[in-house]
């Protein structure tokens, strides 16, 4: 083999090393709404091999100071040696900035699917601060909603009610 053939090799077994990588973060869930990837979320951003084939995931947190963040890199790492990848980092990054709308069409169903009404598609700079217009309730589908309380069990979901079938439920925030 020529020493391009061999360049070409190179490059497709770094991105097969690659995808597999990241297949294994992926697997990765977060501890606060465990029915949901990482990748589902979005917070899975970019998964890197380096020349000396060091593994560096770059993880997006879904607020500045969420706890969740530590536990998340620490499943990372150890999703990764379960899958031989000995030499691994985890790295935060703050840019791009993480919002509700990174999250995929399958994490809003498992939500809803768990109880949890699943954030508007599109956020905005006063996503935090204006209730939602509507939301609906994750068990019956009824809009007779209203907010309980603006925090609920966690920072990054509120309490709502529905008036229809009187059943108490998160929703997850529009970020």
């Amino acid at each position: 083999m020529g020493a391009s053939a061999d360049a070409v090799a190179d490059r497709a077994q770094r991105a097969r090393l690659q995808e597999a990588a990241r297949a294994a973060a992926a697997r990765v869930t977060d501890p606060e709404v465990p029915v949901l990837t990482i990748d589902d979320l979005g917070i899975l951003h970019d998964v890197a091999i380096d020349d000396t084939g060091r593994v560096t995931v770059t993880i997006l947190p879904t607020y500045s100071g969420c706890p969740a963040m530590g536990v998340i890199a620490l499943g990372i790492e150890t999703e990764l040696m379960k899958d031989g990848f000995a030499d691994a980092r985890v790295r935060l990054t703050n840019a791009p900035a993480w919002s509700t709308e990174r999250m995929s069409e399958a994490a809003r169903e498992k939500l809803r699917a768990t109880g949890i009404s699943p954030p508007e598609r599109v956020s905005g700079k006063r996503a935090l601060f204006a209730p939602s217009a509507a939301v609906g309730c994750p068990r019956c589908g009824s809009s007779e909603t209203e907010r309980i309380s603006e925090f609920g069990s966690t920072a990054c979901k509120a309490l709502w009610r529905c008036r229809a079938c009187r059943e108490p439920f998160d929703h997850f925030k529009c970020i």
